[in-house]
């Protein structure tokens, strides 16, 4: 049960839009696919499309070899969860889980054994009378996990099924839709502009940004390598500094004009940028002749702090050091950086070499 996108494209005739623009993917059997971008860059239509409730202006989309452009949602053997949960209101947690089944007029012996079985799943059997206004808003998205589950799908669709949840009910939510995908083996692809979830759950993930696929890999691809230096800012909390670097020797650069880095491949521009995570940064104690830097802001996390600095010259950076590390706002200190760093050319192409070794590092 392969579902593959090829060269995939929407536009809106009436506003002169192009929403999506050559999306090709290949979803495999059992895989978790997370589709992520910003708001607005088309993640929600091209689920749709996927589920046929938009149609796609070119391309074509395919599930286990048929071609399903023009086929009704009803006849491509998926189920979707919506950001609403899109419950009924005045039917009980059982009836809304049964209520997709007896809408194709399956047999009521199978109806109680599919509808039983998937509120088990869910750990909801002792909620089955309640009405969906008297369950938590984790409890409702479980019923509405649970109306996947029965209906037998190979592929569940997911548009963000966790923003109207808490942070820490977002955590054990994502814990379980992970451990119930698993379970059931199915092909479940899902939308989020929520970085942590693409990073914890997926297989693969989708970047979609200017209404192209901007990279298509596994979290340690996408997080170690990144095809450019939007991918590279999207992903990591604080975001990758991204500053300016100039060649000064073969495998040498100077960052910002402040420090020298040294990096393994031969570098062949002149000018180019780098991007250096957080945790890559070294900020040291020192005096006004050696200070490159002034703090600005400091975030204390428990284990660790955020050190938010600006470069005398200019550039702002942070930094994430030991939570034992003693710093002051205001205080003059020295940043300079490992030699893990990417280095993007002028348009923002990741340039780095061996980006087999820094995913497997």
């Amino acid at each position: 049960m392969t579902t593959l996108l090829t060269n995939v494209c929407k536009q809106y005739d009436d506003q002169g839009k192009t929403v999506l623009k050559n999306v090709t993917a290949k979803i495999e059997t059992g895989e978790f696919f997370v589709i992520v971008g910003p708001s607005g860059c088309g993640k929600s239509t091209l689920l749709r499309m996927i589920a046929g409730l938009t149609q796609i202006s070119n391309g074509e989309i395919s599930i286990d070899g048929q071609i399903v452009n023009n086929l009704p949602p009803k006849d491509r053997n998926l189920t979707m969860v919506f950001q609403s949960y899109a419950l009924f209101p005045f039917l009980s947690v059982w009836d809304n889980v049964a209520f997709g089944l007896r809408a194709r007029k399956h047999e009521q012996s199978e109806i109680e054994e599919r509808v039983n079985n998937a509120l088990k799943m869910v750990n909801l059997e002792d909620l089955k009378e309640r009405k969906p206004r008297e369950l938590s808003g984790g409890q409702r998205q479980r019923v509405a996990l649970a109306r996947a589950v029965a209906s037998d799908a190979k592929i569940c669709l997911m548009d963000e099924p966790l923003s109207n949840l808490d942070a820490q009910l977002r955590i054990k939510m994502r814990q379980e839709i992970y451990a119930l995908q698993r379970k059931l083996g199915i092909i479940l692809i899902y939308v989020t502009h929520d970085q942590v979830e693409a990073m914890t759950m997926a297989d693969h993930i989708m970047v979609l940004h200017d209404s192209m696929v901007q990279q298509i890999g596994t979290p340690a691809e996408i997080y170690k390598a990144p095809a450019n230096e939007f991918v590279a800012g999207f992903f990591g909390v604080p975001p990758i500094n991204i500053l300016f670097a100039t060649k000064v020797g073969d495998h040498s650069i100077k960052v910002n004009n402040n420090f020298q880095v040294e990096v393994e491949q031969i570098v062949t521009e002149k000018e180019m940028k780098v991007g250096i995570r957080p945790n890559e940064l070294i900020v040291e104690k020192a005096d006004e002749l050696s200070a490159n830097a002034t703090v600005q802001n400091i975030e204390f996390l428990g284990d660790e702090k955020i050190i938010h600095a600006t470069f005398n010259n200019g550039g702002n950076v942070s930094a994430i050091v030991p939570g034992i590390a003693k710093f002051d706002i205001f205080e003059m200190v020295k940043i300079t950086s490992s030699n893990n760093v990417l280095l993007f050319n002028q348009n923002g192409i990741n340039i780095t070499e061996n980006k087999g070794d820094l995913i497997n590092a």
